[in-house]
């Protein structure tokens, strides 16, 4: 309580002092714990003098009144140590009265009343919301290789005008199954097989692309000879693959029915397809990168495979205004989810357990970026990113409507897999 009491500590006046380099009190040689009484000293120099000036204390030097004082001789001499007290510029009137300290006290008191108090206020993650979040971190790394290496099994990338247009289909057909109990497949479908057990799948966009677009008009592709095809097919088959494995471990999507849980992956697909390509998507050249140069993907690479610059440029748009949120893993997690469980996908028949599982993860993003997203790139974060789920839906259409453009002609479709075929639709059959 006394040395509370002796306490007037200043800050360094304008820096004077460099903070990484030891500071030495000027009347003993100990180390300084800062400004006392208007100057640098050690708390029991600080001490010392407070007790002289508040006893108006007088000694007398036993020597001849020139002692040097040190840290180890200091309580020898009071005389030569209060005289160099006052000679470094200690000053009694820096010395707090019995008032002054109790009113400092209680000032420092309601402080650190008034800190705890904001503390508690601030919103905070529960245990089961960060549980909720650490599922679907660890969902995400289970279905996203950042090394890409599972993208040699695809049919090999061609960007060219194609003379092998008759290619071999890829024996690189997915499937997935919504219940490891009964094995049914997930679309009613036997005509899926799986990638062998040795490959780990990684998800990625089949709507990969650059600026690059000297072949392409806005809807005027050239849809005879579409070289990319066949590898953009099976990359996004085995995207899909893995967005249907990321759902599954998604809380809550396994007490779906059956029935909506194939109905919310089908109308999402290819929205959680473009959220995750963000991932590998470059904004210093607006491309794809998926390691080597092969899978480094650009918009003339998937208008050889049939889009064009109705669907590519918002993409593009997206895609920049995406990367430019800077979010979090877990942020991006969330936004995933949420958009996989939405409530109002036609064909959804419990809408009110979609909408509850989709609230639910909701608040957990709300929460997450008031806790653990900094300003300024907090602000208004949570409207961006749901403003990022509209435009996906714009996104989703404009790729059904191309799809559809190109399912329709057998020669297209033939290169399509399965499971493309039935998550987007098969026109000819």
């Amino acid at each position: 309580m006394e040395t509370m009491a002796a306490s007037t500590s200043l800050s360094d006046p304008a820096g004077e002092f460099d903070r990484n380099v030891p500071r030495i009190c000027g009347v003993c040689g100990d180390r300084a714990t800062g400004f006392h009484f208007n100057a640098m000293t050690c708390e029991g120099c600080k001490g010392f003098f407070r007790r002289s000036m508040k006893r108006k204390a007088m000694f007398t030097c036993p020597f001849n009144g020139d002692c040097k004082i040190t840290k180890d001789n200091r309580r020898h001499c009071q005389a030569c140590r209060l005289k160099r007290c006052v000679d470094i510029g200690m000053m009694k009137e820096f010395i707090l009265t019995d008032e002054e300290v109790q009113r400092k006290r209680e000032m420092i008191l309601k402080r650190k009343e008034e800190e705890a108090l904001k503390e508690s206020l601030k919103p905070k993650l529960s245990e089961e919301q960060q549980k909720v979040i650490d599922i679907l971190l660890e969902a995400h790394r289970k279905t996203y290789d950042p090394t890409y290496a599972d993208f040699t099994k695809f049919r090999p990338p061609v960007r060219s005008n194609p003379s092998n247009r008759g290619a071999a289909r890829s024996s690189s057909i997915l499937t997935q199954d919504l219940s490891s109990e009964d094995s049914s497949d997930l679309f009613g479908s036997d005509a899926f097989s799986t990638f062998p057990e040795s490959v780990e799948p990684q998800m990625f966009s089949n709507l990969v692309l650059s600026e690059e677009n000297e072949e392409s008009s806005s809807m005027n592709i050239d849809l005879s000879h579409l070289s990319m095809l066949p590898h953009l097919a099976d990359l996004v088959s085995y995207s899909i693959q893995k967005v249907i494995g990321f759902a599954k471990m998604i809380p809550g999507f396994r007490d779906l029915a059956a029935e909506d849980q194939i109905v919310l992956l089908k109308s999402s697909a290819i929205e959680v397809i473009m959220l995750r390509s963000n991932q590998s998507f470059t904004l210093e050249d607006m491309t794809w990168t998926c390691g080597s140069n092969d899978f480094k993907y650009r918009i003339s690479d998937v208008t050889q495979a049939g889009h064009s610059m109705d669907l590519l440029e918002p993409l593009v748009k997206f895609q920049v205004g995406l990367k430019k949120l800077n979010l979090h893993e877990e942020e991006h997690v969330l936004l995933m989810a949420i958009c996989i469980l939405s409530p109002d996908r036609p064909g959804v028949q419990d809408t009110s357990l979609v909408e509850s599982l989709q609230d639910r993860l909701s608040e957990i993003l709300q929460t997450y970026i008031r806790c653990r997203h900094p300003p300024p790139g907090s602000r208004l974060l949570y409207a961006k990113m749901i403003q990022k789920l509209a435009d996906l839906r714009s996104l989703n259409e404009e790729h059904s409507k191309q799809y559809r453009c190109l399912s329709f002609q057998p020669e297209h479709s033939m290169q399509l897999t399965p499971l493309v075929l039935e998550v987007f639709g098969n026109e000819i059959s």
